[in-house]
């Protein structure tokens, strides 16, 4: 989710293989499916898809998703899951060097689409990404899912019991009254960012330079705020794993001042038009994916140490979307 400045016109970097600026023909799908109950789509069987991905827990699952998908359905998948980064995945989108993958409305619209500002509403930023995107580059955004990787603060559990803390209304007012008792721990970066540490504390009402605020590592924080030593509180993303792992409760952002990151499957128009099927396939996503489930999966792989594409399988194969072939 961060901002894009430059590769849209360097060559792109991929861990499969990256040769000059351009990408070699993905793998196949990293493990056999079959069917739903359903059975196969005659009009899509033995299509070539190339699906695209970025490189973090929730990308490769997410993408892992759609591959075991649209193979359930007859395409011929080939993976370019895994991708060095979100511009090396929207520039291999853009360029047809893939077809189709998952990505976050506001990772779009802030990196992507240039704008600084954020809308609020999630369905109204779905709508704004979806003709913006499909205006100047026809790439299509299928309807989102309710899964929202954005940023939040979190407290272990005895601090939650403790504090009864549950919003982030809830605290500002620890702040406002005991600025020392809300010790926050965060990256450098979201300590100076607008959409970050200052805006916040403005769109809260509170006073930012009252709270001690030790800048660490994120992967320093989250197990910093489950011992609740050195953090009470702690930045996190919203559907990392580590969430549940170490049974840190999130605050709720009950005015919605962070961006929405609705995680939604793009396709090229010109892709789309010719199978216009893959639109139905894929829709049981909107309905199986949301921030809990999310968390579960994204804590299969970095907490249990669990394989993405078993873990994404596994669940297809439990929500009766697949077969393990």
């Amino acid at each position: 989710m961060t901002v894009m400045k430059r590769l849209l016109t360097s060559c792109l970097a991929t861990v499969l293989v990256a040769t000059g600026c351009g990408l070699s023909d993905g793998g196949s799908v990293p493990l056999p499916v079959g069917p739903g109950p359903d059975g196969t789509v005659p009009a899509l069987e033995g299509v070539r898809v190339t699906v695209g991905g970025k490189d973090f827990t929730e990308g490769v699952i997410s993408s892992y998703l759609v591959e075991f998908l649209l193979a359930a359905a007859g395409m011929e998948v080939s993976d370019m899951s895994s991708l060095a980064g979100s511009n090396s995945f929207r520039q291999a989108l853009i360029t047809g060097q893939v077809d189709i993958g998952m990505e976050y409305t506001g990772t779009a619209w802030m990196s992507y689409l240039g704008n600084s500002e954020p809308v609020r509403d999630p369905e109204a930023q779905w709508v704004a990404v979806r003709d913006a995107d499909l205006e100047a580059h026809d790439i299509r955004w299928l309807p989102p899912t309710t899964v929202d990787n954005t940023y939040s603060f979190a407290m272990n559990r005895a601090t939650a019991e403790e504090t009864g803390i549950r919003t982030f209304s809830d605290y500002a007012r620890l702040v406002q009254t005991d600025p020392a008792s809300a010790v926050t721990c965060m990256e450098t970066e979201f300590s100076v960012r607008r959409d970050g540490w200052p805006g916040l504390a403005e769109a809260y009402g509170f006073d930012a330079d009252t709270v001690p605020v030790p800048i660490m590592q994120p992967g320093i924080i989250y197990q910093a705020t489950a011992t609740g030593r050195e953090c009470r509180f702690g930045e996190v993303y919203t559907t990392d794993g580590r969430v549940k792992g170490l049974d840190l409760v999130v605050l709720e952002d009950d005015q919605r001042f962070f961006p929405v990151y609705n995680l939604a499957t793009v396709v090229r128009g010109e892709f789309l038009d010719a199978h216009p099927e893959i639109e139905e396939v894929l829709a049981p996503l909107v309905e199986v994916l949301d921030n809990e489930v999310m968390v579960e999966l994204n804590m299969r792989v970095d907490v249990d140490g669990d394989d993405p594409a078993l873990v994404a399988r596994d669940f297809l194969v439990d929500r009766g979307l697949v077969s393990a072939d």
